[in-house]
């Protein structure tokens, strides 16, 4: 399909998704979020894509929800179309590996979409921020829940309730972000980090995807026990013979991604 507010693209098993409002620091209306709902399904369905990278331009990741738009919602409305739940979490749904490539503003809702995807690069440039309290709300799709996960209550409280913005250096040391790399090195990061993922057994990135992901829902007891099933029923693919047989014959392993 032809998209307006994103562009999409595919290298080698990489698909790569950038947010392209650039007149409006890609802020996150309606039809771009149900564009980037339909690029993930898209990519969910295509056994060619093994990792995803959603991303958006040098100025802005996303600098949060498109307020113009929201202005004129009331409670009934949202509550009866939540449009959180129909498109925005489309992200959080998606079950092969995402990577957030940020640089920029990731404000408001770019912040809670960026923690929707499995983890953040950032660039030097990256500022994160849940302002939402200067607009007289609270953050609403999932950055009261997800930020306290990523950097604990005492930083999340702080961002929340003052509106402050975190840069890259304390994101990276709060938590919030796997690594910050310079300006001019930051996608080819990003990209080297998606084709590493890409290149591995899709299955077992999207098992351990799960696993991980589980372990924030249930005990540490009942998420070893989930672990250790998942793990063995690994030993039912093809990746898991061929894997294990080229390490023991030193030799790089080729996955067929059954």
């Amino acid at each position: 399909m032809g998209y307006k507010t994103i562009q999409y693209k595919t290298e080698g098993r990489v698909g790569v998704i950038t947010l392209n409002r650039p007149e409006a620091l890609n802020a996150l209306c309606d039809e771009l979020t149900t564009e980037l709902a339909a690029a993930l399904a898209a990519c969910e369905a295509d056994d060619g894509i093994g990792c995803v990278v959603l991303t958006g331009s040098k100025k802005a990741f996303a600098a949060g929800a498109d307020i113009k738009e929201l202005q004129s919602r009331d409670m009934v409305g949202l509550y009866n179309k939540d449009p959180f739940a129909e498109t925005w979490e489309a992200v959080a749904r998606f079950r092969k590996p995402i990577i957030a490539g940020v640089s920029g503003y990731a404000l408001g809702g770019g912040c809670e979409i960026a923690m929707m995807c499995d983890f953040i690069i950032a660039s030097e440039s990256a500022k994160f921020g849940q302002p939402e309290i200067n607009l007289g709300v609270m953050p609403g799709a999932g950055g009261t829940q997800r930020l306290p996960r990523a950097i604990g209550k005492a930083k999340a409280m702080d961002m929340c309730l003052t509106g402050r913005m975190m840069d890259a250096e304390e994101a990276e040391r709060a938590g919030l972000v796997s690594r910050v790399v310079p300006a001019d090195d930051f996608m080819d990061v990003v990209m080297e980090a998606a084709e590493s993922i890409a290149a591995k057994s899709l299955p077992v990135a999207m098992m351990t995807k799960e696993t991980v992901n589980r372990s924030f829902e249930i005990g540490l007891t009942e998420g070893v026990r989930f672990e250790r099933r998942v793990f063995m029923s690994q030993f039912a693919l093809e990746d898991q013979k061929e894997g294990m047989a080229a390490f023991a014959e030193k030799r790089a392993a080729h996955f067929k991604h059954r």
